[in-house]
């Protein structure tokens, strides 16, 4: 069964996922980029045996991988910014296959900027990327659909997952894990440990741990020493972009320019309202 980490690109998914393979894949609390290996993405080459041919036999598939992770019999985390719900009436997932899900959101306007950064787009292309209903990605360079991802808009993946009734949720707004990281990241363990029938107390010593070895400015000092292989490759000044971008200096009221900021605000006024970012 799966514990989806599941958000909308660059809103803090590897930010929790780093935190959870810190304390669950380690005997200390202490991170490094190989315990990421624990918490794959998916879907992704990792989960299918061949290549699919296209867009259909990427979404028939998605359910069909995760019933063989079901067959093992053991609870798995796995990241996803799959938009959840169905395409062209394959679901991504269901309650069959599912513990439960952490879902990490992330005010757009900020979104905004680190999208920009990532997927190499001006800012008038990245706000048609986060509003574009029928957004999907996939691995630029392999061009394997097994990688292939129906995102939708930015408020569409948001009430996708934060409406769903069909299993148990724990909604972490990405701002409190600068604000209040200690509690939000200890609530998050709670939650975990319920999905898994886990009765014993959260480790501090090690929570502690995780959350010092995972801090955002730790994470990105070791990306420049040591690489990290999730960063995308930059073909015209070929070398990986910065994953590690700015994390929390992301301050939309210095980067974002008026007239996108109006934009975004209009076109989800209704989602950034419940979530009080406007």
């Amino acid at each position: 069964m799966i514990i989806w980490i599941a958000s909308y690109p660059k809103s803090g998914n590897t930010y929790i996922r780093s935190f959870l393979s810190a304390y669950y894949f380690s005997n200390d609390g202490n991170f490094n980029f190989e315990l990421l290996k624990n918490i794959k993405q998916f879907p992704s080459s990792d989960f299918f045996e061949s290549e699919f041919k296209n867009v259909d036999e990427a979404s028939k598939n998605w359910i069909l991988g995760q019933k063989k992770i079901k067959e093992n019999n053991k609870a798995l985390f796995l990241k996803t910014h799959s938009c959840l719900g169905q395409y062209h009436g394959q679901p991504f997932t269901t309650n069959d296959y599912t513990l439960g899900g952490i879902y990490i959101v992330r005010d757009p306007r900020n979104v905004i900027t680190s999208v920009m950064n990532h997927f190499t787009l001006n800012v008038e292309d990245a706000f048609k990327f986060m509003a574009n209903t029928n957004k999907n990605t996939m691995d630029p360079y392999s061009k394997d659909y097994r990688t292939w991802v129906f995102l939708s808009n930015w408020s569409s993946h948001y009430s996708s997952w934060c409406k769903s009734k069909n299993f148990r949720k724990l909604i972490i707004k990405y701002e409190d894990l600068e604000s209040d990281k200690y509690e939000t990241f200890r609530d998050i363990i709670v939650f975990t440990n319920t999905l898994l029938n886990r009765t014993e107390r959260v480790d501090k010593k090690k929570l502690e741990r995780a959350i010092e070895t995972t801090n955002f400015n730790v994470l990105k000092n070791k990306e420049k020493n040591e690489g990290f292989d999730e960063a995308l490759y930059n073909k015209k000044e070929k070398r990986n972009k910065v994953f590690f971008n700015m994390g929390f200096n992301n301050r939309w009221k210095k980067l974002l320019r008026e007239d996108i900021r109006k934009k975004i605000e209009i076109e989800f006024s209704k989602e950034m309202k419940e979530l009080g970012y406007i």
